[in-house]
């Protein structure tokens, strides 16, 4: 178990009292089956409230679930991946400073491929460019997984691309709200960005060791930070309803693991082609470009099989845009 993650007793503890839903489970009984005092499982119970689990306490008699926990521990979790690879294994924290810090120490410690790591909260979650990622308590998806491709470190930024077409393909299923790709990953809806992805990856000069893509998906924000609220929404925003963050996860570990073998057994193209088929950015969109080197005014010409965004600038210079990000102009 990794360090700080969530003892499997309270998920244990969890999925007792899902199978056990229609019933109030009594306190001893609980206490028995998963090894622990019965002053254990108050604590556990109380903290399971602060997360917005609802549990009713029954003088005298124990314990019953509400309605099913919308919390991401791997008893919930496992059973709807079936045999899907990616998910195997999933280490869940209830709160924890970044996933893809967690995963980078895990993966250099040799975490499978397919290990997930994901938090409820995080105290330092990390986006692009150096950028924070607001991670607020039970209401996002915060998540990282591991990846050991047998590929070339130049494939990183098709990987990325992977992963950005895989959680537009998740949340469009989940939501039914019609979700734009801008590149490289970041995903929006009506304009705003509802998901971020980081890529992050060991490597020597001539294989990938390990790929941790990082994401970051906002599903039930009720609002967002003022400096936020005028470039980020949430699913739960945009659709005007509650939205399973179970499901939510579920489907994009299935969709990463397709779009993962999409790209093993087509190469590149399988990728990119797709990409800029599901995204306004690819062709024709007016944008800022902005680098390390400062910021112009360019035209998008389409993706390059490598992951590269093909740009002309106004004033009729073409490059491949490798990094940076790209702000459409209204």
């Amino acid at each position: 178990m990794a360090a700080g993650s969530t003892d499997r007793k309270i998920d244990k503890l969890i999925d007792l009292l899902v199978k056990n839903a229609t019933v109030v489970v009594p306190g001893p009984k609980i206490a028995e089956e998963i090894g622990v005092t019965r002053f254990k499982v108050f604590g556990w119970i109380e903290n399971l409230r602060s997360l917005g689990v609802e549990i009713q306490g029954v003088l005298g008699e124990g314990y019953q679930l509400v309605t099913i926990p919308d919390i991401l521990v791997p008893s919930l979790l496992r059973g709807e991946l079936g045999d899907n690879p990616i998910g195997r294994h999933i280490i869940h924290y209830f709160r924890t400073d970044s996933t893809n810090a967690v995963a980078l120490k895990l993966a250099a410690e040799g975490a499978e491929h397919g290990t997930v790591v994901v938090a409820e909260e995080q105290t330092a979650g990390r986006g692009r460019l150096g950028r924070v990622w607001f991670s607020e308590k039970s209401s996002g998806i915060y998540t990282s997984i591991i990846l050991r491709p047998p590929l070339a470190p130049s494939a990183a930024p098709v990987l990325t691309l992977m992963a950005g077409l895989a959680a537009q393909k998740a949340v469009s299923a989940v939501t039914g709200l019609a979700v734009d790709i801008r590149w490289p990953n970041d995903l929006l809806v009506n304009g705003k960005k509802v998901c971020g992805i980081l890529t992050e990856m060991s490597a020597e000069v001539d294989r990938l060791h390990a790929v941790v893509l990082g994401i970051g998906i906002n599903v039930n924000h009720s609002l967002m930070p003022t400096k936020l609220e005028n470039i980020a929404t949430s699913l739960r925003m945009e659709a005007h309803r509650g939205i399973s963050r179970v499901q939510v996860l579920v489907t994009l570990l299935r969709e990463i693991e397709r779009h993962y073998q999409l790209l093993l057994k087509g190469g590149n193209k399988a990728i990119t082609e797709r990409w800029e088929a599901a995204s306004s950015f690819a062709h024709g969109k007016r944008v800022r470009v902005v680098t390390a080197a400062g910021e112009a005014l360019a035209t998008t010409t389409g993706v390059e099989p490598g992951g590269a965004l093909k740009i002309q600038f106004d004033d009729g210079r073409t490059e491949s845009l490798v990094a940076g990000e790209v702000v459409e102009v209204k």
